[in-house]
């Protein structure tokens, strides 16, 4: 039960900076006011930072978005609130089904703007992004029936055509994680579960980045998300997904160097606390129990600084903000959107805390 409590998982989980204006210590965006709006969806909160950037003309390409209940989408979302065009990426075996629901309306709900408007997604590409290159796809993946009919979904491939279809980009999001062994501690983990955790979860990131980057517009900005696994221990995250957390916190910090130098890119990462997606609640469920993330969430209530909920807009308006021109000086960081989980050494509902004061 104690494991349970503390496991969860993000699986599934740029905008152009203005340049420095002549006048010295001065730069051309100013943030306006924020717009405080109502919402009748359960899943978001009333604060909305889309009403203080404007994105329009910029193209954000989001990898790993095939539901409208995760953080990639509220990501997207956002954006697609502060003007930009949106284009996404998805896993092929989903994406059939990912572009059905949105013919059907399935997320119509999940889909309103502030102004009333719906989020248009301008195109979904299919993207596997454990595979690089057309030759790094084995045979057993060409011919399965859930990749029938698709090709063009290597990380380089997609590149290339989103250059073909749209040119340069300014916002790239990598909103992708696997970890086929997650539920196995990592004592239990073969190395191939490990390393294939850490190639859907972080190498993916160095690649998708490798392959963008040359088609993305100075003073553009990628953002990743990532989980508190990756420096506290997370009993019941496991498959190696937590060290691939820590390699992608790692990466950031040499990705914004040197995709800061070469490209003049930002690289960062959010570190978010536990939400119900539906990637997530597939993690691990015993018959008669919660899911593995229905026990984090209320560990995570608990616990943190903020005793409040956590929604996928939090992350989302959090998201916005890095990936916009307000965040123009900020690379390298990883940001925690937890309610301050992340700074809490001892958990106050354990049972030797009990009659305990908080």
């Amino acid at each position: 039960m104690i494991r349970s409590l503390l496991a969860v998982s993000l699986l599934v989980a740029n905008t152009w900076a203005f340049a420095p204006s002549l006048a010295i210590g001065s730069t051309t965006f100013h943030a306006g006011s924020t717009q405080v709006k109502a919402s009748s969806l359960q899943s978001s909160t009333q604060l909305s930072m889309a009403a203080t950037v404007d994105l329009k003309g910029k193209v954000a390409f989001i990898a790993g978005v095939a539901d409208s209940t995760g953080y990639g989408w509220a990501i997207t979302k956002q954006l697609a609130d502060a003007g930009a065009t949106i284009i996404v990426g998805t896993w092929p075996p989903v994406l059939k089904i990912f572009q059905k629901s949105l013919e059907k309306g399935m997320f119509d709900d999940d889909s309103i703007l502030s102004d009333g408007s719906k989020l248009t997604i301008e195109k979904v590409y299919p993207l596997d992004a454990v595979f690089d290159e057309p030759d790094d796809v084995p045979e057993e993946i060409k011919t399965n029936k859930r990749y029938a009919g698709l090709d063009g979904y290597t990380i380089s491939e997609v590149a290339k055509a989103v250059e073909a279809d749209y040119g340069k980009i300014d916002i790239l999001v990598h909103s992708l994680a696997n970890g086929p062994e997650v539920t196995k501690p990592l004592l239990e983990t073969s190395r191939k579960g490990y390393l294939a955790a850490s190639s859907a979860s972080a190498y993916s990131a160095v690649s998708l980045l490798q392959k963008f980057a040359p088609i993305m517009n100075e003073g553009g900005s990628f953002l990743s998300l990532t989980y508190i696994a990756s420096e506290k221990v997370i009993p019941g995250y496991g498959g190696g997904m937590s060290s691939a957390k820590a390699q992608l916190e790692s990466d950031t910090r040499t990705l914004a160097y040197e995709a800061g130098r070469k490209y003049g890119v930002r690289v960062n990462t959010i570190s978010a606390g536990p939400l119900k997606s539906r990637a997530a609640s597939a993690i691990g469920k015993e018959p008669g129990q919660k899911t593995f993330i229905e026990y984090a969430i209320d560990y995570a209530k608990a616990n943190a600084p903020l005793a409040q909920d956590l929604y996928s807009d939090d992350v989302g308006n959090a998201g916005l903000f890095l990936l916009s021109p307000m965040a123009r000086t900020i690379t390298g960081v990883t940001l925690y959107v937890d309610n301050g989980l992340n700074c809490m050494g001892m958990a106050l509902d354990s049972e030797s805390m009990a009659g305990a004061s908080n």
